[in-house]
């Protein structure tokens, strides 16, 4: 692996006795519109990929669900045989139908065939990380865990799956899916303007668990973007820049996976989230999501 020329912002973090860079990579962007089909263009999606990884980059998150099959398929053909520090995250509980949608598909059986399609698309024998993804696309939503849990449970025990994960959950289904077998990270949405997850990010810090906000600069009404591009505009820097650097100064247990199709984009991404934000950036920043 090439070794960065700057390093990368936020240093590493322990995802489950793997050490993985805090600036993560999602691969969600380099399928097709509204993540289906394969990208206009495919050597740009491979130069991505391996850009992220000669950056330094040992973390990248992606799912069979995306394209469908396409991002991993992408992923193999740009990186395998894998370099051994990077950590490939999946997810599981949605398939894609005809129109685009994600419906849930979170019954064992269903379960069994997604983790089999993850491994199949990435080419290899265990998956690093398999988060159960829940809810909807409205977010989480109130229910049991319990089952869909169970049996990726069952699955890592036939060594399928090193490490476990939950996404779009409540802190409640985080709790019973860690009464069931031990987490490594927590997937939601979080970011400036959605905070409600707060108490739960810093419970997780304390206990060595990762959290992985997706959509950084999701849900934002006009009010809170102008607040935001006002800070940007006096750092001279982007909106996305500012939200990516609070995000990585908010908490060390905070793992960045924005994504892109674009090495220069990316290269943007990890100079954002670089950006360093006084007391007084932050405070400001702060009342947007109050």
């Amino acid at each position: 692996m090439n070794t960065p020329s700057t390093p990368l912002p936020g240093g590493t973090w322990t995802l489950g006795g793997s050490i993985v860079t805090r600036f993560g990579y999602g691969a969600m962007q380099l399928a097709g519109p509204w993540v289906m089909g394969p990208p206009a263009d495919h050597d740009g999606a491979l130069a991505v990929l391996r850009e992220a990884v000669g950056l330094g980059i040992t973390h990248i998150d992606t799912s069979d669900a995306y394209g469908p099959r396409i991002t991993n398929e992408l992923i193999r053909e740009a990186l395998h045989p894998y370099p051994e520090p990077l950590f490939i995250a999946t997810k599981v509980g949605a398939t894609r139908d005809a129109q685009g949608g994600w419906p849930t598909a979170r019954r064992p059986e269903d379960l069994r065939k997604q983790v089999h399609e993850n491994l199949g698309s990435l080419g290899v024998e265990a998956l690093d990380l398999v988060n159960m993804r829940m809810g909807d696309a409205q977010g989480p939503q109130p229910g049991s865990i319990t089952e869909a849990f169970e049996t990726l449970v069952d699955l890592q025990r036939e060594g399928l799956i090193r490490h476990l994960g939950v996404s779009n959950v409540t802190a409640e289904q985080v709790e019973e899916a860690r009464g069931i077998a031990p987490i490594v990270c927590v997937q939601n949405m979080y970011n400036l303007a959605h905070r409600h997850d707060d108490d739960l990010v810093d419970h997780l810090a304390a206990d060595g668990i990762a959290y992985v906000p997706f959509f950084p600069l999701g849900g934002f009404t006009p009010l809170q973007s102008e607040a935001l591009s006002q800070v940007a505009s006096r750092l001279e820097a982007t909106p996305m820049s500012v939200a990516l650097a609070w995000l990585m100064q908010r908490s060390p247990n905070i793992l960045l996976i924005p994504g892109t199709s674009s090495t220069a984009h990316l290269r943007q991404n990890i100079a954002g989230a670089g950006l360093s934000l006084s007391d007084e950036d932050v405070a400001e920043l702060d009342n947007i999501g109050h």
